[in-house]
């Protein structure tokens, strides 16, 4: 943020706001830890806050403090509607598009709030009065971390804040190994674990509460992954039979597309995950070094994110998705063999 934009800042919340901050549809755990942290702080500072989410997010992320005041659009829509018209300040955290938070992208549209814009993923849009992106962080939770730095006002973050914010920094590097885990993230780290964040707990409810059905369903899933060594890469298909055999709840399937990125020799990987009720086929992307997985995205399936991690989509059958790839891929081979 540059001097203007936190002058700007500091002006409207020198005054006692409504606030609304929202985090991008299916919202995963640096959206919510950063939200979280904000609705904190804001309320420390005597502000009216609400967190609203598009739609509902992972049960491994519903242990983490203020979770239950959180308003989700699709359940309780006359009340996240009714937050959201009476807002003076809305927040937008982790997303830089109004098209990423679905069926409230016309809402918000319409809301007379001022926008403030969090947000580290490329190409940001220029809804926002303010904007604060940075593609180098590694989180929006780091970001939030350094709003509240930006405003001088780091001694106000407690235990649950801290929290919040560690498991967003934590979930979004990848248990911090991903590149853009640099030396001010581990400081920023530990701080938040100095002011009462215990990352062993934290790593326990986020990663160590499985149940049988998603082990299971991980094990089809690495049955069902075709390795092409040709072109460094590697992919996931899941269909909706297969999610309703085991049972499958929202956020079963984080992680899986990781799996891709142990195998020697494997720079690209993708999960192809099917959505009957949406008519799509949901794809998430990563990569290892410089193949950008934004710009494949991008480029082929609706979508983007980050250099190395991004979502897209297929409006077309599994079977018509995965032949396109396969098809796609071969103009990449070049690139995937440097």
């Amino acid at each position: 943020m540059n001097s203007v934009d936190i002058t700007t800042v500091k002006s409207i919340l020198s005054q006692p706001q409504k606030i609304a901050i929202i985090p991008h549809r299916n919202p995963d755990g640096d959206a919510m830890g950063s939200c979280l942290a904000l609705y904190g702080f804001l309320k420390k500072k005597g502000h009216t806050v609400h967190v609203v989410t598009p739609n509902d997010y992972p049960k491994f992320l519903k242990w983490m403090p203020e979770n239950d005041t959180v308003i989700n659009f699709e359940r309780e829509n006359p009340k996240a509607k009714e937050v959201i018209n009476k807002a003076s300040v809305i927040f937008t955290l982790d997303f830089n598009d109004l098209s990423r938070v679905g069926q409230m992208e016309q809402v918000l549209k319409e809301a007379s709030a001022d926008f403030i814009m969090i947000d580290h993923h490329q190409q940001p849009s220029d809804y926002a009065m303010v904007t604060y992106s940075d593609v180098t962080m590694s989180s929006t939770c780091e970001m939030v971390f350094n709003f509240i730095d930006f405003l001088g006002e780091t001694d106000q973050i407690d235990a649950d804040m801290a929290t919040n914010l560690y498991t967003g920094i934590m979930t979004d590097t990848g248990s911090f190994k991903y590149r853009s885990t640099s030396s001010k993230t581990h400081r920023v780290v530990a701080e938040l674990i100095d002011k009462g964040a215990d990352n062993m707990a934290i790593h326990q409810e986020v990663f160590d509460t499985n149940s049988p059905s998603r082990l299971h369903l991980l094990g089809v899933a690495l049955s069902n992954m075709v390795i092409l060594p040709e072109y460094r890469t590697a992919y996931i298909t899941l269909t909706q039979d297969e999610l309703d055999q085991y049972d499958f709840k929202k956020g079963d399937t984080e992680g899986f597309v990781n799996y891709g990125l142990t195998l020697e020799g494997i720079i690209f990987a993708l999960i192809f995950i099917e959505n009957r009720e949406e008519g799509i086929i949901k794809i998430s992307l990563r990569s290892i070094g410089d193949f950008s997985v934004n710009e494949f995205a991008r480029a082929h399936f609706n979508g983007g994110g980050h250099t190395n991690a991004a979502g897209g989509r297929s409006e077309t059958s599994m079977e018509e998705t995965i032949s396109r790839f396969n098809d796609i891929l071969k103009t990449y081979k070049d690139k995937l063999n440097p």
